[in-house]
């Protein structure tokens, strides 16, 4: 399947030059805040934080200790803003690089999914799956959130339903949580997925 899109470097671009990013929250969200707290302390696990916008994830965890967090997006403005936030951030831990063009070299242990997987055409979410896995390690987490509702406008962002993911995501993972996020951020309380997924 092809991941190009129109949905490109180009448009991401656009969009943040323009201040069309209501999926920035300015910080990090609750729910991730919470689970990465659970983590207990920082380690030599490898983190990916795929199209990552600001990263303010990244930058959470990088303040806290975890020494490789990577973080990817193909769009160079939401990199320079980290930058400019975290200088102490690595800079070979920035790529601006496509998702689906990323390798597990070595491979990750865990991938960290905040408004990317809504921000893609849908038709790409089978791929989003199956890179997910290709990019973990056996046992490998995928942990985040995913928007359970539909969207009144087109999208992006575009939305969905659970028993949709479930099929994307079955064929590779063991699920531990795909449920209701309890925590969200209040515009997108009961309408988020708080997932965690073990790769197979």
């Amino acid at each position: 399947m092809s991941t190009e899109s129109v949905l490109d470097a180009a448009y991401w671009q656009q969009r943040y030059a323009l201040g069309q990013t209501g999926w920035d929250a300015g910080a990090i969200t609750p729910p991730l805040r919470e689970y990465f707290s659970q983590l207990g302390p920082p380690d030599a696990r490898r983190i990916l934080i795929p199209g990552a916008g600001r990263a303010y994830e990244a930058e959470y965890l990088h303040r806290h200790g975890w020494p490789n967090v990577v973080v990817a997006d193909v769009a160079p403005e939401p990199l320079q803003a980290l930058q400019e936030r975290v200088p102490d951030f690595p800079a070979g831990h920035l790529l601006l690089q496509d998702f689906f063009t990323l390798e597990p070299s070595p491979p990750y242990d865990l991938i960290v999914e905040q408004t990317f997987f809504c921000a893609l055409d849908p038709a790409l979410r089978p791929a989003y799956a199956r890179q997910c896995a290709h990019l973990l390690r056996p046992g490998g987490t995928l942990m985040g959130l995913l928007f359970d509702t539909e969207f009144s406008q087109p999208g992006p962002p575009f939305g969905g339903t659970r028993e949709e993911y479930r099929s994307y995501f079955a064929p590779y993972f063991e699920f531990k949580h795909f449920e209701t996020a309890t925590n969200s951020l209040k515009p997108r309380q009961g309408r988020e997925l708080f997932i965690c997924l073990t790769k197979r």
